[in-house]
């Protein structure tokens, strides 16, 4: 089966007007329409600037953790027996 793809713009509501195709009188044809969705806008990345100068770098200054590693191992398993409950 051959697959021509056509974007068109609706001008007409519900109407679309297609021209100049590969196709002789009495042959069949099967369309298929798909309504296009919009591109998702691209993923915006970081830079190392952008995050010094986001609120993410000394967020928890003001906390009193004396062990971070300590602290950080109490929350996943904090949230490990979450996920199991």
């Amino acid at each position: 089966m051959e697959t021509i793809r056509i974007n068109k713009l609706v001008e007409k509501d519900g109407e679309i007007s297609l021209t100049n195709l590969p196709f002789k009188k009495g042959q069949h044809v099967e369309m298929v329409i798909l309504l296009k969705t919009p591109d998702k806008p691209k993923k915006k990345f970081m830079t190392a600037r952008d995050l010094l100068n986001s609120d993410l770098i000394g967020m928890w200054k003001d906390r009193d953790i004396k062990d971070s590693v300590a602290y950080a191992r109490e929350l996943r398993e904090q949230a490990q027996r979450r996920l199991q409950r």
